[in-house]
């Protein structure tokens, strides 16, 4: 018999920054866009109160900024924020994978089997928002399954600028069959048992895509500059 358990009433800040960061993640407003909190409470029907905290919830996930004095901004990803978060995202998976590989039993491949079917379904029937939502869960389930709770909390400081950084990523993908081609391999190697090899093509996988990533937007820039330089990461910069 099912359990009942208690309805949890979630505050009018809380509703406010769930509805504005799905307007965010959404592609509601373009990256740079602008936010300005009377529209805001207006279109929510909400104080402009709720939606100021609503909003410094967002810029501590670091999906907005704020403007001194003209109001509040959608983060723009510049080719250094790609560096820095493919990097840092790369290395979290990589754990994650290995240990999830480590530690792994029927249940748990059976939930990453169901992730990536998820993933496979989105991307042949849904729309943007449906397939970063399960592109980023079947990456959410592995760091959950690896059962290591500071790597879990780690992860989920930057788990909404990961979900920004997918969305750009997965528009450079020729298609959605490309996104399935580049996951399915990932829950192989894992369900393959061999941990190493897993926590190896977790980093390679955010590589690959997250120099594609890099690369475009650092012409992006250079378009804007005027500037014809071939782009360099960070790290290759300080190493000269």
């Amino acid at each position: 018999m099912m359990e009942l358990r208690p309805i949890r009433k979630k505050s009018a800040e809380v509703e406010a920054t769930e509805a504005l960061r799905n307007h965010v993640v959404g592609g509601g407003v373009p990256p740079g866009g602008r936010l300005t909190e009377m529209r805001l409470s207006e279109a929510l029907g909400l104080s402009r109160s709720t939606i100021r905290t609503a909003l410094h919830q967002l810029a501590n996930e670091g999906l907005v900024v704020q403007l001194p004095y003209t109001g509040w901004s959608v983060t723009s990803l510049s080719s250094t924020d790609a560096w820095e978060l493919y990097t840092l995202r790369g290395s979290l998976e990589a754990l994650g994978a290995r240990l999830l590989t480590e530690s792994l039993d029927s249940r748990k491949k059976d939930q990453l089997q169901r992730a990536l079917d998820a993933l496979v379904a989105a991307c042949e029937t849904g729309g943007e928002v449906a397939i970063v939502d399960r592109d980023l869960g079947l990456h959410k389930l592995i760091i959950s399954l690896a059962g290591h709770r500071r790597l879990a909390e780690q992860y989920r400081l930057i788990e909404q600028q990961i979900r920004l950084y997918i969305i750009w990523s997965d528009r450079l993908m020729p298609s959605a069959e490309d996104i399935i081609a580049t996951h399915r391999p990932i829950v192989e190697a894992i369900v393959a048992g061999d941990s190493r090899y897993a926590e190896s093509i977790l980093r390679d996988h955010n590589e690959s895509a997250g120099r594609v990533l890099f690369e475009f937007l650092s012409r992006r820039e250079a378009a804007e500059r005027g500037d014809n330089t071939v782009p360099c990461e960070p790290a290759r910069d300080r190493t000269g």
